[in-house]
């Protein structure tokens, strides 16, 4: 049982470690080589690299609070909440493998923004998607991240609540 707690949590690590790390290499590489709103279309303008520093959160909301406020708001309470996250993930050994997955993608793409504001002020942003129908605002890899897990972790609650499942009758 122990060998299987440290095998599962060690995945959990790696999958963290990647998630943070992908996000972290490409907004160092879009940092070097990509200049500030320099447009470069990577499949037919439907995906965008456009670099832009947002010193807010989602759709810049937040840029322009005072520094303490936003300190506050932008990292001090999305630590508080991730290491709640962590917590929850390594001690709760009864979570399915698709949950752990959701909850490591949205704990992932917390760090990597919240990295990016403690060491640079700002969240590199660089790739806009136009679905003709829609189009997102500038993201980056770690926003696509927590969107994804969220999406995980709501496809999990609603296939798991009783009135979802089949109901056998005898």
């Amino acid at each position: 049982m122990k060998a299987h707690r440290i095998l599962r949590n060690s995945l959990i690590l790696i999958i963290l470690a990647t998630n943070v790390g992908c996000d972290q290499v490409s907004k160092s590489i879009v940092r070097q080589k990509i200049d500030y709103n320099e447009k470069i279309s990577v499949i037919k303008d439907i995906v965008t690299l456009t670099k832009v520093e947002n010193t807010g959160a989602f759709l810049s909301l937040g840029d322009h609070l005072p520094r303490m406020t936003y300190i506050i708001l932008m990292i001090i309470l999305p630590l508080i909440v991730i290491g709640f996250a962590l917590f929850y993930l390594f001690k709760n050994s009864a979570l399915s493998k698709l949950k752990i997955i959701g909850i490591c993608l949205v704990i992932g793409g917390g760090l990597g923004n919240i990295f990016d504001r403690i060491i640079y002020s700002s969240v590199t942003d660089f790739l806009h998607f136009d679905f003709v129908l829609f189009q997102t605002g500038i993201v980056n890899i770690a926003d696509i991240s927590v969107t994804a897990g969220f999406c995980i972790l709501i496809y999990e609650l609603l296939m798991n609540r009783s009135e979802f499942k089949p109901k056998i009758t005898e």
